[in-house]
């Protein structure tokens, strides 16, 4: 019945609590097919919203127990739905350190402890047979190619990017040199803007020389 929304009706019932007894099943059966009714209507009916409204209530008090009109009932009825169950004791400063005293003593577990790190020599360092056999391991091995430099097979040709949408240099600087004229005269902005570009472009000119002069140093060497 709570469920339903229909605990104030069992709250407020002068039956003999005895559960599935008839009354109480007369009562269910009724009550469900209210509900089923009510969710069967449309929305837009005052009425049948105004049943909803009352079911949701009635199914959950404590939230709406601040209502102007039905917030005196929806206490009185959680009053009587706390008078249902077991008292709850409360608690003492004994229980409180009891409880801190088992959070304590409970080892919480470590990831990297228990499970990542599983060397056998965590604790205890190896002996010094066992350190010559792992040297022993690893001079077996040839590691003379280890971080040799790879020589590709076939020429790489060069990629032209200035092809790429999305790095159209001259379009890159054309944005910012507008950028940098927003806050120039209106008389003035196109030629700043202009001169901002053409400056630009000469920077990336002066730069791509230095690259290629470097490259030239590294070929030479």
């Amino acid at each position: 019945m709570k469920e339903m929304g229909f605990q104030a009706c069992c709250l407020r019932c002068d039956a003999v609590d005895i559960a599935a007894s008839v009354r109480c099943k007369r009562c269910i059966s009724r009550h469900t097919s209210i509900r089923d009714q009510i969710a069967a209507i449309s929305h837009d009916d005052p009425f049948t919203q105004f049943a909803k409204e009352m079911l949701m209530m009635a199914a959950a008090p404590h939230r709406y127990d601040h209502d102007e009109v039905h917030g005196a009932v929806l206490v009185e009825q959680q009053r009587l739905a706390a008078g249902l169950s077991e008292p709850v004791p409360q608690s003492t400063v004994e229980d409180i350190e009891a409880l801190f005293k088992q959070q304590k003593s409970q080892r919480k577990s470590n990831v990297i402890q228990d499970i990542a790190n599983q060397n056998q020599w965590r604790d205890v360092a190896p002996t010094e047979e066992e350190r010559r056999d792992m040297i022993g391991m690893f001079e077996e091995k040839d590691h003379s190619k280890y971080g040799a430099r790879t020589i590709p097979s076939r020429e790489i040709k060069r990629v032209d990017r200035g092809e790429r949408s999305g790095e159209d240099l001259a379009l890159t600087d054309r944005l910012q040199a507008a950028t940098n004229a927003q806050k120039t005269p209106i008389e003035e902005k196109q030629k700043v803007e202009k001169e901002g570009f053409e400056k630009l472009q000469n920077q990336r000119k002066e730069w791509k020389t230095v690259l290629s002069e470097v490259d030239e140093l590294l070929e030479d060497d």
